[in-house]
């Protein structure tokens, strides 16, 4: 039977979504005299039953945007945050769940950290903070009213080794002025995607716990490695964390290569034994790639690039 509602012609609404995006959520947990802090940054999208709404305008089936927004709010207060995580499967259940037009809810955060400035008297801060400078922790939850898929995440993370790498034996052809390096100066900016394996069934992983965690294997894949390329050395972060972490089915690893080039003192009459670098901007290499757990990979493939 035709969809009277859809006006005559070629042209048929595709995949389509809407939200409110960027809510900032500061949520202070007041325990005395220490505080705690969360600071978020939720997006919420919601897709299911829309086509009316583009078709001939009627708002019948959409929940506006501004009360996404405060319902944000609103749970921060009701629910407090006990991670991004938690926080995220408590919004994409309560929009599929409350709203029949709504079929699959995507709520992606980001968590700003921030550490406690110690104070003379008050070994744990109470409730100074300052804003770690460090990397930026990611959450994407998606839940469509029967299967919950969690992908946490990082980016920002600046790390540097100053010697163990080399890179050299690569393809060369009448363009290639790369000198060989058999020492040298490895440095990224880790961006990393993982993908949970829990899918609603059975107890939830410890959020906070499996974030510290995959972030301390990646540091110390990334410092334990001796390097032959920034190839081998993201592979080994990603394995190492598929080794240690059960609960984590895949992890998507995106490395810029932060180029350190020795400087030429030469012309000033001083030597440069690998201890003078330029550090580039750009361009720059682009190293990614997915690291998945033998017999659990995704029945649909995920994009983890967009988180």
């Amino acid at each position: 039977m035709a969809d009277v509602s859809r006006p005559a012609g070629p042209a048929l609404l595709g995949q389509n979504q809407y939200g409110k995006a960027e809510n900032r959520v500061v949520r202070i947990t007041r325990d005395g005299a220490t505080h705690h802090i969360k600071d978020l940054n939720v997006s919420v999208t919601l897709s299911g039953a829309m086509d009316e709404v583009h078709y001939s305008g009627s708002n019948a089936s959409v929940l506006p945007t501004d009360t996404t927004k405060n319902t944000v709010y609103a749970f921060a207060q009701q629910h407090g945050i006990e991670s991004a995580e938690a926080f995220g499967i408590l919004l994409a259940r309560h929009f599929v769940t409350s709203q029949e037009a709504i079929g699959r809810a995507r709520i992606r955060i980001e968590e700003y950290a921030w550490e406690r400035i110690a104070l003379p008297g008050a070994p744990d801060g109470g409730h100074s903070f300052v804003r770690k400078g460090q990397e930026t922790r990611l959450a994407q939850i998606t839940y469509d009213g029967s299967a919950w898929e969690v992908v946490s995440g990082l980016a920002d993370l600046v790390v540097l080794n100053s010697t163990d790498s080399e890179f050299w034996g690569y393809a060369k052809d009448e363009y290639t002025t790369l000198p060989e390096a058999y020492d040298r100066v490895l440095a990224t900016e880790v961006t990393a995607r993982w993908r949970y394996g829990w899918t609603g069934e059975g107890k939830a992983p410890d959020w906070d716990v499996s974030y510290e965690e995959t972030r301390r294997h990646l540091l110390t894949a990334f410092a334990g490695t001796y390097s032959y390329s920034l190839q081998q050395t993201l592979y080994a972060m990603g394995a190492q964390v598929l080794e240690t972490r059960d609960e984590i089915d895949e992890i998507r690893l995106s490395l810029p290569n932060k180029h350190h080039f020795l400087v030429d003192l030469a012309p000033f009459g001083l030597t440069n034994d690998n201890e003078v670098y330029l550090a580039a901007d750009r361009p720059y290499g682009l190293i990614e790639a997915t690291v998945l757990r033998q017999g659990r990979e995704a029945a649909i493939p995920v994009d983890l690039t967009n988180l």
